[in-house]
């Protein structure tokens, strides 16, 4: 007999399109095939050591029992220092809420705030989650376009969709995925401005922040985007120091605002599962009981990992900023040189985006056809929103070497597609 049905916030939700072709790029591999892997958002640096050794005396020391369901003290008074220190805003321990990655802090906020028919603004393209966690809390979904080079939002499209039945704003302002783009401080003035016209809450996904590049070179060969528009961005570096300009800090925002950040792409700790967020009091104490009935708690020695990350050196972040600036710089360059292909410069994360449509067919064929002609597993556009279509998003989290084979590969893959009868 069949299974009993499903409920309806479950029956639409997809995979994450990395995933997927993770999976069907590890299926060539079985075959003999080698493939180049472009498709993941997983650093491509090793966890700092004295992170990993604080995490292994943890265990070694019995730090193995459950932990308070919020986090242990020690690193909710760490991130509250961290966000005082970066963010500029005074943070209590009671407004933090610890969570086995910064997926439950996009989680478990967006059900402690959104009923059945509220709407909730996001961008699109954007991290798949948005979308999925929007369905899950029965909201209703409202995507926004972004602007030709990523950085924000179409700011009147996003003025738009935001009225009265709006209940959560979405933004992913210091580096978004898939397009690595920076918020402009004038941009992130108006998600607040909006946010309190309509007394509704910003949930700010700020995950990249420490991956924000100082421009010192001119622009993208593509025109999209220019030196100009990189040095107007939320924070035009924070290569010197860790500062970064966040919706949290502006007049009148701390009371509405959910700020989600954690240590995995920072840290270079994915495997870790560790993230945060800071929110009003009453509203982390209703995030704390989800937690509760849902995870319970994250591990106590990964914990005490976060909170050396947060309080000891931080010369690897600035290192690996620096190798990842150099990549996004040569893999930029890299794909405007290729016909047909246009890719703007990104200002944060370690992603680029380039444009594809001049090829004629959808990015799902196009990505289909790079990995098994080229051999190199990317994500099409629209694993990000049906505004991602005509458009490929690479990850360079590959060292120089390896994102030279994936060029190559592509150019050559490509040249041979455009030049079919």
């Amino acid at each position: 007999a069949d299974a009993p049905s499903t409920s309806a916030r479950v029956r639409d939700l997809r995979n994450e399109g990395a995933y997927a072709v993770l999976a069907k790029a590890k299926a060539l591999e079985a075959r003999g095939r080698d493939v180049v892997h472009l498709e993941i958002g997983q650093p491509g640096f090793a966890t700092p050591e004295n992170i990993a050794r604080a995490g292994m005396r943890a265990i070694e020391g019995g730090a193995t029992k459950y932990a308070a369901p919020d986090g242990t003290m020690e690193l909710r008074d760490a991130v509250a220092s961290y966000v005082a220190r970066t963010r500029g805003v005074d943070v209590d321990a009671d407004e933090v809420v610890v969570g086995p990655g910064a997926k439950p802090g996009l989680f478990l906020p967006t059900l402690a705030v959104v009923d059945p028919g509220d709407e909730v603004v996001f961008p699109d393209p954007g991290f798949p989650t948005y979308a999925a966690m929007v369905d899950a809390a029965g909201g209703v979904k409202k995507p926004v376009a972004l602007r030709a080079d990523g950085a924000s939002f179409d700011m009147d499209a996003l003025e738009r969709a935001v009225n009265a039945k709006t209940k959560l704003i979405v933004i992913n302002p210091t580096g978004g995925n898939p397009t690595g783009g920076v918020m402009p401080r004038e941009d992130v003035e108006r998600v607040a401005a909006l946010a309190r016209k309509f007394n509704c809450w910003v949930l700010s996904d700020e995950i990249y922040s420490r991956l924000i590049y100082s421009e010192s070179s001119s622009g993208s060969g593509s025109g999209d985007v220019s030196s100009d528009s990189a040095s107007n961005s939320a924070t035009t570096s924070n290569a010197d120091d860790d500062s970064v300009f966040s919706i949290i800090s502006l007049p009148g925002m701390k009371s509405r605002t959910i700020l989600v950040d954690g240590f995995s792409k920072t840290y270079c700790m994915t495997g870790w599962r560790l993230g945060w967020i800071v929110a009003p009091k009453t509203l982390a104490e209703r995030v704390k009981l989800l937690t509760v009935h849902s995870v319970g708690c994250v591990a106590a020695f990964t914990q005490v990992a976060g909170v050396e990350a947060l309080t000891g050196p931080q010369d690897s972040v600035v290192a690996m900023r620096d190798a990842y600036k150099i990549r996004r710089d040569y893999l930029v360059d890299a794909l405007n040189a290729i016909p047909g292909v246009t890719c703007a410069k990104p200002a944060g994360a370690f992603y680029v985006f380039p444009n594809i449509a001049s090829f004629g067919v959808s990015s799902q064929e196009l990505a289909d056809y790079l990995l098994e002609d080229a051999g190199v597993a990317l994500l099409p556009g629209t694993d990000f929103g049906a505004n991602g279509e005509g458009h490929l998003r690479l990850s360079y989290v590959g060292d120089l070497d390896t994102l030279r084979d994936a060029v190559e590969r592509i150019k050559t893959s490509l040249a041979k597609f455009a030049s079919r009868p």
